[in-house]
């Protein structure tokens, strides 16, 4: 299976592209599931039906749905209350009803996880898709979301050590001796439960066949957020597979205000084709032309993929971890770290080692990486970005190396 996840600055047209790449796939025989974060029914509009939670058959081969952020918000503290009813009656708490919930900020990214993870739990049954196209909220939204399984679960880590479970035989004995109240069971089964299931999420991000398609009209505050975007969705691992430049203008038009706004979008064109083309992996930049309105149906959509722009290729061959550990001992006595992060600025990354991770900021992002068993041995002795990769160098541990002889 393959997963397309699109995003792009707001009022890009990231959705009209997602509906678009998702038909012409269909177009050519594949089983494709389309889904919408937007509220709004974006996505239907541009399909020329209606969307809801539920996959529904939009063009023979396609469905297409849209997350319910209000009704799993609702189900799943209903869910939780239910698990906690012995505390919450005990503390004499009134339960909530369903029909007095209203959801809550970031309701709409734990929607989104669950329906990747359901995406993600289908691959290798009759019910999966061939391909599955996501349309993501805006960039720092999207990126927000995709790095939250890996946050959560390093947080469920610290506050519930998986490990404390092998002592639940000894809970009521320990509550005797400390004199304060256990964990309840129900909070550790609870939180192995989100574990794996934040886990099966990141399984999905982290597949080969998982991509990031970027949408932008050309222009320079567009060339900005793609370029910030890159370097985040690089630090989170995630692959870039192309970039849609959207509503492109013809460029021989004789009225000379198009032609002016034309002229600069193919400036910016040319500028991002250099930029990503060349990038390692690459990302080649995909033009889809202006069609004169907004597309409405069908019939607009296969307008704008008629000339392939918008296929989704095969999943790249060169599928290695791009984070190695380059091994200079025998040399230089140092070993250094590879991190790549396309279109980071020096002065916008920060670093610093804590403990067994190394946290990393690179612009408005910040990611905690746990280091490689190798360099947990070893003192952090420089770092440099050079070529759009971030080189770490670490200085071996007498005292924790092993002494050859």
């Amino acid at each position: 299976m393959r997963t397309v996840l699109v995003t792009g600055p707001g009022g890009a047209g990231r959705t009209t592209v997602a509906a678009a790449t998702a038909l012409a796939a269909a177009r050519t025989g594949h089983r494709v599931l389309v889904l919408s974060t937007d509220p709004a029914d974006t996505l239907g509009a541009a399909l020329g039906t209606t969307t809801g939670a539920e996959p529904a058959e939009a063009a023979p081969g396609l469905w297409a749905a849209r997350t319910d952020s209000g009704a799993h918000f609702r189900a799943e503290l209903l869910a939780l209350q239910e698990s906690a009813g012995s505390a919450l009656d005990l503390l004499g708490a009134n339960r909530l009803a369903a029909e007095e919930l209203t959801e809550l900020p970031g309701s709409e990214q734990f929607a989104l996880l669950r329906a990747l993870r359901a995406c993600g739990e289908a691959r290798g049954t009759a019910e999966a898709y061939d391909l599955v196209v996501v349309d993501l909220p805006p960039l720092h939204a999207a990126l927000a979301a995709l790095a939250l399984p890996e946050q959560l679960r390093r947080y469920l880590r610290r506050l519930l050590p998986p490990e404390r479970q092998a002592a639940r035989a000894l809970r009521p004995m320990l509550a005797q001796l400390a004199g304060v109240p256990m964990p309840a069971q129900w909070l550790y089964e609870t939180a192995a439960r989100r574990d794996g299931e934040l886990a099966a999420v990141e399984a999905l991000l982290a597949d080969p066949g998982t991509s990031v398609r970027l949408v932008a009209e050309p222009g320079p505050a567009a060339a900005d957020a793609l370029r910030t975007a890159r370097t985040g969705l690089a630090l989170f691992g995630l692959d870039v597979e192309s970039v849609t430049a959207n509503r492109i203008l013809p460029r021989d038009s004789p009225d000379t205000w198009l032609a002016t706004l034309a002229a600069q979008q193919h400036k910016c064109l040319a500028e991002w084709t250099e930029e990503y083309g060349a990038g390692r992996p690459a990302a080649p930049v995909r033009e889809v032309r202006h069609l004169g309105g907004d597309p409405r149906g069908p019939g607009d959509l296969d307008a704008l993929g008629a000339d392939g722009a918008l296929a989704v290729g095969p999943v790249r061959a060169d599928t290695a971890d791009p984070r190695r550990v380059e091994d200079r001992i025998a040399q230089d006595g140092f070993l250094v770290w590879h991190l790549p992060l396309p279109g980071a600025v020096k002065e916008e990354l920060g670093l610093v080692r804590r403990g067994d991770e190394l946290v990393l900021d690179a612009g408005p992002f910040r990611r905690i990486l746990p280091l490689p068993s190798a360099l947990r041995r070893c003192d952090v002795s420089g770092a440099g970005l050079t070529g759009g990769v971030l080189k770490v160098r670490f200085t071996p541990d007498p005292g924790l190396w092993p002494k050859t002889t």
